[in-house]
């Protein structure tokens, strides 16, 4: 019986010490999406929001380019948030790293928005593309055993 429950007890904390909690990429303002209106990028216009028109969700902030999209966001907004909080797909997938990302580098599937990291030399929207259903697969699970 001892050692059941010496089994249970170091499962128990390896599992919490060794996963990484969930988190929110927020900018150095502490808005999510780096101040893109979250419902404009399902309009396929993603846009920067304005600081007047802006919601605390969880914590965090986020801005809205008008007041159409700001009650859209409000009356549902898990139907607006980026996945894997708004990190980089393509790292989540590839590594579970947290990587800022580009706000204007997404993709919309299933009704699920989806940032990439870009700049001159790296674009990881074309890498996720090419893998894209093991990346996803991949980027689902290590999403699901964070805390």
């Amino acid at each position: 019986m001892k050692n059941i429950l010496i089994t249970i007890i170091t499962l128990i904390l390896t599992t919490s010490f060794f996963t990484q909690p969930k988190s929110v990429n927020v900018n150095k303002d502490g808005y999510g999406a780096n101040g893109y209106d979250l419902v404009s990028y399902f309009d396929g216009t993603p846009t920067e929001g304005s600081e007047e028109l802006t919601v605390t969700h969880e914590g965090v902030k986020y801005k809205f380019s008008n007041k159409k999209n700001y009650n859209k966001f409000q009356e549902d907004p898990e139907k607006y948030l980026p996945e894997y909080g708004g990190w980089c797909a393509y790292a989540i997938g590839k590594s579970d790293d947290e990587v800022k990302v580009n706000p204007e580098a997404y993709i919309i599937e299933d009704g699920k928005l989806y940032l990439f990291y870009k700049n001159i030399f790296i674009n990881t929207k074309k890498k996720w593309n090419k893998n894209e259903e093991e990346l996803h697969k991949n980027a689902d699970e290590n999403w699901s055993n964070r805390k």
